[in-house]
């Protein structure tokens, strides 16, 4: 295992995260504690201490089961988990990105953990509404009380990020150190203008659904090609792919043509499809950290032995073509010949940056 610097900080985390969604069976699907141990002390092992989590996963068993794991040890863990969600809906504050929100979920979260601070928090989910100052502020006073060492953003718009983080910067508040967002061969949107901004301002970028709910894996398609043989194991991966996920399953189309570009550079490599998608996120512009989740210890080890291959740039280019997406305007637009030569006096090519 290597180690990247999250962000413009000097914290050292693992270039593959644990993701812990699946630690607990309370949604119906999941691993239960023996099992989930097993692979938190393999991820250890292989020299992982970035460790994914949120108040909400399996009912708070997430964060229960990783603090149970890792007494003994927790100074060697970074623990990430996240505030904005809850369930139920018994009162209107309790969830969102404001204060009391915040207050009382980062109260929740230390109980559980078993622990008095936590490394990296979260603010899950954008709710539109709670104004900009408020959540950075909120975080900076976390942070002050020693309760959160870093914080960060996940699915949020670029331009709100970049708001939140210009004015933690004038204000001497606790800026963002990552951005987690969904990234993968088959979520590319992201590279309109999420991506942009993470490499401007100095974002590490966290990415969820790294296999696209199972989808790079390539067992829907075998699934589909093997008939009625694997039906319930399609099933199966359904069911476990979430609820919750099944609105962002991409196209069949796209789909399938991602899964063919991959199932060739995995013969080429003699890997599996998985660990070509994993290993792709170590391509892109910026520091991307993927975070890993499986329910069983088989799905764990294909997914960690992607930190060994290395793609060659023709195999990353055929990759990229496969999956790319139109990055529309004004992207499209700078990238004209007219519209450079114009902006530059027909000179770019000669203007070092």
């Amino acid at each position: 295992m290597r180690y990247r610097l999250l962000g413009q900080s000097g914290l050292r985390v693992s270039e593959i995260s644990l993701g812990t969604m699946t630690f607990g069976e309370e949604w119906g699907w999941g691993s239960a504690i023996d099992e989930a141990r097993r692979i938190y002390e393999a991820y250890r092992e292989a020299g992982g201490n970035f460790i994914d989590t949120a108040n909400v996963y399996t009912m708070g068993s997430s964060e229960k089961f990783v603090g149970e794991f890792m007494r003994g040890h927790r100074e060697q863990m970074v623990v990430a988990t996240k505030y904005t969600n809850a369930h139920g809906g018994n009162h209107p504050n309790a969830g969102g990105n404001h204060r009391k929100s915040m207050m009382q979920a980062v109260e929740g979260s230390l109980q559980r953990l078993g622990t008095d601070y936590i490394d990296l928090y979260w603010m899950h989910i954008w709710d539109g509404i709670t104004p900009v100052d408020e959540v950075m502020r909120a975080f900076d006073d976390l942070v002050c009380q020693g309760k959160v060492l870093y914080v960060g953003v996940s699915d949020a718009p670029a331009w709100w990020v970049a708001q939140a983080n210009t004015l933690a910067e004038l204000r001497g508040w606790s800026k963002f150190a990552g951005l987690q967002i969904e990234y993968s061969l088959l979520e590319r949107t992201v590279e309109r203008e999420l991506i942009p901004m993470a490499k401007a301002i100095g974002l590490t970028v966290v990415a969820w659904s790294p296999l696209k709910g199972g989808v790079l894996t390539g067992k829907y398609q075998a699934a589909g090609e093997s008939g009625g043989a694997v039906k319930s194991e399609r099933e199966e991966n359904a069911r476990y792919a979430l609820p919750m996920m099944q609105g962002f399953l991409p196209q069949r189309e796209r789909q399938d043509r991602a899964v063919a570009a991959l199932r060739e550079v995995s013969a080429q490599t003699g890997r599996s499809p998985a660990q070509v998608a994993l290993a792709w996120l170590r391509y892109r512009d910026v520091p991307v950290i993927p975070i890993v989740g499986a329910r069983k210890m088989a799905q764990f080890e294909d997914n960690m032995a992607s930190l060994t291959l290395e793609l060659s740039p023709a195999q990353v280019a055929a990759l990229d073509a496969a999956t790319a997406v139109e990055l529309g305007f004004p992207h499209d637009f700078f990238a004209k010949e007219l519209v450079r030569n114009l902006v530059h006096s027909g000179m770019r090519d000669r203007i070092l940056t």
